[in-house]
């Protein structure tokens, strides 16, 4: 119980810092995760369903994440030409600009983890990988860390 309730109190504490870094940019964690998705994407742009997939979100929050990009100027939406009942987001040149920057300032803050040292990081991930695998969480050949 001590080791489960610590992992989610480390969680929300560095949901604390992620949110804190990305309140500047008009963003919060999860609009920059899809960002850096969409980012990621080979053509900039991914289908909301293949978004809610890939962030393990409901629907509703994929539309209500890609809503408040879009009102940013982060994406924009378009028709899917693959599915014509479906819908693409597309990363703007603004949504890679707050990428990047987003980025740097979570890698300058260790991304919440400074109080560890490399050697710490490693074995934290190491210990909750082992948790992730056996709940099929991601694929044992993922390199994540």
């Amino acid at each position: 119980m001590a080791a489960a309730t610590s992992i989610m109190r480390v969680q929300q504490l560095l949901l604390g810092e992620f949110d804190r870094i990305c309140r500047p940019y008009g963003l919060t964690f999860a609009r920059y995760e899809a960002l850096v998705l969409l980012s990621f994407s080979r053509t900039g742009a991914l289908p909301m369903a293949k978004i809610g997939e890939r962030l393990m979100v409901h629907p509703t929050s994929v539309t209500n994440t890609i809503q408040r990009l879009e009102t940013a100027g982060f994406v924009t939406r378009e028709p899917n030409p693959r599915d014509g009942r479906g819908t693409l987001a597309r990363i703007t040149d603004s949504g890679r600009d707050a990428v990047k920057k987003v980025t740097s300032e979570l890698m300058d803050a260790e991304f919440g983890l400074t109080a560890l040292d490399d050697e710490q990081r490693l074995a934290v991930f190491e210990l909750l990988r082992t948790v992730r695998v056996a709940a099929r969480d991601f694929h044992t050949d993922d390199h994540e860390h």
